[in-house]
């Protein structure tokens, strides 16, 4: 019978799944859409309202910059889509920018795209879900006050469906996904419909501000720049579906390519149909609503429709995160896997899911929103940045990959990419100079911490190979081992550890620490009543500390040259229930710690379980022995 924590788990995860089933749980391209292009579709929620916000010091006149910024930025993304299709069928089993760097430009490149993409990957779902939940707050302002906590509930809730597997999450978030496609069309349909026919808007906005002079030459460029700058976070994701190729069903190449031409088509439509109704709508960024939704009220007026919109909003922005809690512990895995991160990120979880990496970013996710608290805006500055450091590393890497193998059409190829790289870098640079003093530098200063963290990581495993690698000396067989058995009386655990400890060693010393002089009298006076050709050793405790003359004592025979191995064997109560823990001392957990870190030194336990111990065959008399000591047995 399974424990109720083991039946909560199944209902919460599923069951577990065999290693078998690892192909069956990969995507289709229709759910792959959903999983891995969830992130760049739903930037149209706050790419061109980033863009605004920065522009709104020019007032009206922003919205006359606002179009071609937006059909700049859609240009970019078409040039590094292409590109991205070369990577998709020269790396098959995952071209992310880690492994494309690391393996044609060298570690340092690679580590910087890892670190770039870790970053990232953590923006993304703090950017997402505050934008899904800025969507909601929109259309409920009362609900303002409950953002961070609605943050946090939406990562959990992601973290959770993750766990379940990659199949399940896919199927839970293809539908919301669709929805908002759907809903979308129907915005930008009805909404283009309006602008030719000359409608007005179904519902009354705030005033629009006028337009501010006064933003000429070197200035006006600078805002351009950054209002450009901030406009790319609808480039965000874009990479996601190269990262994970090895996600898809075979051939996975193809369905890759496939999905990130449909994922490249939706967003610049969407992307730049956005730009151009906030144009015609004369629609600008407020504190209390987003151009989005204000976009949906100017469409769909105040009525059931525009509520679904804003709910399908919210439900894209949040599944977005998806994108990165399907990418970042493939990486963390991949990063492990090279002795870069805890090897406990490469294990896959019950439900053959990467459920540490899972964890692991939505902890520091959270932390992240609630330090920001769960403000768009304030995250915005800090995003796309190491998005754009892993474009251009990942495009480079790719030239010096054609240059390398010089395959047919190598040239053409290495050219896409080196325009891909070369754009790309200018966008970095710009990013880095526009949004520096907005928060930028923060992330110019985790990138190498992070590398640094990753460099002493691998150290640390390059240092732990050298130390358990066997070099053929001969192993410690001919050297005088020396096995102490604490004891605190005759007891059935007692005596099953001295069985044991005479199984592995001629030279077995039981020890008592007196802290009782008349219990310790006793006890000399009925071990050498028993006599089972164990010696007792009884060490003083002035200070009634038990642990202190053990160690002491250990520490003195390998000192002292009387031992070469020491083996602690420790009888253990092990009680039927918890309240029986309660009422029992932990000693073999605090022996076991004091002598972790202790060379030659070696503690394993013996298990006594109460109520469920066979007595032991040779030791008879043992209840009689015991019986004429209570006091001794009581101590236990």
């Amino acid at each position: 019978m399974s424990s109720p924590f083991g039946a909560i788990k199944r209902l919460m995860f599923g069951r577990p799944l065999p290693s078998d089933r690892l192909e069956h749980e990969r995507l289709s391209k229709k759910t792959a859409l959903a999983v891995l292009s969830s992130d760049a579709i739903s930037s149209v929620a706050y790419a061109t309202e980033q863009t605004l916000l920065v522009l709104a010091v020019l007032g009206t006149a922003a919205l006359t910059y606002v179009v071609p910024i937006s059909a700049i930025i859609v240009a970019l993304l078409v040039l590094v889509v292409v590109s991205y299709r070369e990577t998709i069928f020269a790396y098959p089993g995952g071209g992310g920018s880690y492994t494309v760097a690391k393996d044609n430009l060298g570690t340092m490149p690679g580590l910087i795209a890892a670190a770039a993409l870790l970053t990232d990957y953590i923006l993304t779902v703090s950017v997402s879900i505050a934008g899904g939940v800025a969507a909601i707050t929109s259309a409920y302002p009362v609900l303002k006050m409950h953002t961070v906590g609605l943050c946090i509930g939406a990562v959990v809730l992601l973290m959770l469906v993750n766990l379940r597997g990659v199949r399940e999450s896919g199927a839970a978030f293809s539908v919301p996904t669709y929805v908002f496609v759907v809903m979308m069309v129907g915005m930008i349909g009805v909404g283009l419909f309006h602008m030719w026919t000359g409608a007005p808007a179904v519902s009354a906005r705030a005033p629009t501000p006028a337009p501010v002079s006064g933003w000429t030459g070197f200035a006006l460029t600078f805002l351009l720049l950054r209002g450009f700058a901030e406009g790319c976070a609808a480039m965000t994701g874009t990479e996601a579906i190269s990262n994970g190729v090895g996600a898809f069903k075979s051939p996975n190449s193809k369905n890759a390519a496939i999905t990130l031409g449909w994922m490249a088509a939706i967003l610049a439509v969407f992307f730049l149909a956005t730009s151009v109704l906030a144009r015609h709508y004369m629609i600008m960024p407020t504190p209390s609503e987003t151009v989005l939704s204000q976009l949906g009220r100017s469409v769909f007026g105040n009525g059931a429709v525009y509520y679904a919109f804003q709910y399908a909003t919210f439900a894209i922005l949040v599944l977005a995160a998806n994108t990165a809690f399907a990418d970042f512990p493939r990486l963390a895995s991949i990063l492990a896997r090279d002795g870069y991160m805890p090897r406990q990120f490469m294990a896959r979880g019950d439900r053959l899911a990467f459920s540490n990496g899972i964890i692991a970013l939505a902890v520091v996710a959270a932390v992240l929103i609630a330090l920001f608290r769960g403000e768009t805006s304030a995250l915005i500055p800090l995003y796309a940045i190491g998005v754009f450091v892993c474009f251009t590393l990942s495009q480079a890497g790719m030239v010096a990959h054609w240059l390398r193998l010089r395959e047919p059409g190598w040239q053409r190829r290495a050219i896409l990419n080196g325009l891909g790289a070369a754009a790309t870098a200018v966008v970095s640079v710009v990013q880095v100079v526009t949004k520096f003093t907005h928060g930028a530098w923060i992330v110019v200063l985790i990138i190498p911490v992070i590398i640094l963290v990753l460099r002493r990581i691998h150290r640390h495993y390059e240092n732990f190979a050298r130390e358990v690698a066997y070099t053929g000396q001969s192993p410690l067989m001919f050297l005088h081992h020396t096995v102490v058995v604490p004891v605190n009386g005759i007891t059935r655990p007692a005596a099953g550890a001295l069985v044991y400890a005479t199984t592995i060693s001629e030279d077995v010393r039981a020890v008592y620490v007196a802290v009782d002089p008349e219990l310790s009298d006793a006890l000399r006076h009925h071990w050498e009543e028993w006599d089972i050709g164990v010696a007792l050793t009884i060490l003083d405790s002035p200070y009634r500390s038990i642990m202190r003359p053990l160690v002491q004592y250990v520490n003195g025979l390998v000192e002292d040259g009387h031992a070469d191995l020491v083996t602690i064997v420790v009888p253990e109560i092990v009680p039927r229930s918890w309240f029986g823990h309660l009422l029992h001392n932990k000693t073999s957990l605090f022996i076991r710690t004091a002598f972790l870190f202790r060379p030659n030194v070696v503690v394993t336990t013996v298990p006594y379980l109460i109520g469920r111990a066979p007595r032991l065959r040779d030791l008879a008399a043992l209840d009689e022995t015991i019986a004429e000591i209570p006091e001794l047995a009581t101590k236990v």
